[in-house]
């Protein structure tokens, strides 16, 4: 699934980076790598830009840029599952590693 495609209130795993170049290397160099966990905060109107929350950082992506980003999405606002990494097994976004 492409982070696009993603609704406010989510959360998701990044499994891979695969935009151009010069905007993965951007994405990848503010620490949007595989296995950061995030939440989608707000989404335009017109689905661009979206804004996403990780590790204590809201960042602003063009749909553009958010269509070369595969996610794996792993719950919703208040489903009771955490955001933050947990070190005994469990992924950064509540799922069994």
């Amino acid at each position: 699934m492409k982070m696009s495609e993603l609704q406010v209130g989510d959360k998701a795993e990044v499994t891979a980076v695969k935009a151009e170049q010069a905007v993965r290397r951007r994405i990848l160099d503010m620490g949007l790598i595989k296995g950061t966990c995030f939440k989608v905060l707000r989404v335009a109107p017109l689905g661009d830009p979206m804004e996403i929350f990780f590790k204590g950082m809201y960042l602003s992506l063009r749909k553009a840029e958010a269509e070369g980003i595969s996610v794996h999405k792993t719950g919703r606002t208040g489903d009771g599952v955490p955001m933050s990494c947990d070190k005994e097994g469990v992924s950064c976004c509540g799922g069994a590693k």
